[in-house]
């Protein structure tokens, strides 16, 4: 009864103290809970670090091989254009010298001949000559026939205008203006009116039209019996040695149409209008507007493609900002985690990364 009593006096205490050990034990699962929570992340932090770096050193191999090949393309083709320019050099300056020699045989045979030169600068000058003398005395010639032409219509005008002012012929009775009594001899001019005759006006004459017959017509007597020939060509010449031009040349040059100005003949905008169909008939010529230039510095324009550490988020600059930040202290050996087949999760997670590397490679 004692000990019933004692416990039954203790069973509230024993109540309180085990509720109290409970709830110490429900503080320590809970911070248990997040210590292995806090654990499993780290590990699985640390897996998907470690898978990454593998992906990295992946790409990255992929991509020096990739572009080793390219360089080794890029070498054969340079070393194939040095080779095509040293061959055309050397053929280019294979021509020049058979050029050379040739040019000079045939300036020395033929253009520079000193002997033919002299013949012909002689048979030029005394060509000359004889043009020179037949040409003065052309000239002197023309020059009496001038001077001869002038004596004739002088003549001719001093005649007319006596036999104009023939009536101031003096006569017996009454004395010229050019028979002065108070004169020795008598002026030129009134020996010239005695010689000339009077001027008479004549009616002009009344032209008949010319009145063909059948009969003369029949009998080809007539100029208009056959039809009129056309003026004949000019007898062609040997060209005269000179600088002379042709005739059709001086006819041509003398009788030239009228051109119009350039502000009549051309519009405002030509120059505008020029350059649009120039730049259309560019256009219709090139099939890819992008010009390929492949032996100029066309290539050096081309964008640089990155590699994995530099195009990705994860650039060593976020290293130190985010929690991918590697601490070698931290790591458990030194030895990097082995690789895993993702499960489905983690593949999905991480599938737009694969994508994006595929892209850069």
């Amino acid at each position: 009864m004692a000990t019933l009593a004692l416990l039954q006096a203790r069973s509230l205490a024993v109540g309180n103290e085990y509720y109290f050990r409970n709830s110490i034990v429900d503080s320590f699962r809970n911070k248990e809970n997040d210590a292995a929570v806090k654990i499993q992340s780290w590990f699985r932090g640390c897996q998907v670090r470690a898978y990454i770096r593998h992906l990295h050193r992946t790409v990255t191999i992929i991509q020096k091989w990739w572009r080793s090949f390219l360089g080794r393309k890029q070498y054969q083709l340079t070393v194939q254009v040095a080779r095509y320019t040293i061959m055309m050099n050397l053929y280019s300056a294979m021509a020049v010298r058979i050029q050379r020699r040739w040019r000079g045989y045939r300036v020395r045979k033929y253009v520079f001949n000193y002997y033919y030169f002299k013949e012909y600068l002689r048979v030029v000058s005394e060509t000359n000559d004889a043009i020179r003398k037949a040409l003065e005395e052309f000239a002197e010639m023309k020059e009496r026939e001038e001077k001869k032409a002038n004596l004739d219509r002088e003549e001719e005008k001093r005649d007319y205008q006596a036999r104009k002012m023939h009536y101031l012929l003096s006569t017996k009775q009454i004395p010229g203006i050019y028979n002065s009594p108070f004169r020795k001899e008598p002026d030129p001019w009134e020996l010239q009116l005695q010689k000339a005759k009077p001027l008479t006006h004549h009616r002009p004459k009344v032209k008949q039209k010319d009145s063909t017959s059948l009969t003369d017509w029949l009998a080809c007597t007539s100029t208009r019996s056959f039809p009129r020939s056309e003026i004949l060509p000019p007898i062609n010449r040997k060209k005269c040695q000179g600088p002379f031009r042709g005739i059709t040349e001086v006819l041509k040059q003398r009788y030239k149409p009228l051109e119009p100005t350039l502000r009549v003949a051309e519009p405002i905008n030509e120059l505008k209008l020029a350059r649009e169909e120039l730049r259309r008939k560019e256009w219709l010529r090139n099939v890819n507007d992008n010009m390929f230039l492949p032996f100029s510095s066309y290539h050096k324009n081309k964008k640089y493609l990155p590699s994995m550490h530099l195009s990705s988020k994860y650039s060593p600059t976020s290293h130190k900002e985010q929690f991918r930040s590697e601490n070698p202290k931290k790591w458990i050996c030194d030895k990097d985690f082995q690789t895993v087949l993702p499960s489905f999760e983690l593949f999905s997670k991480y599938g737009k990364l694969y994508s994006k590397a595929g892209q850069i490679v």
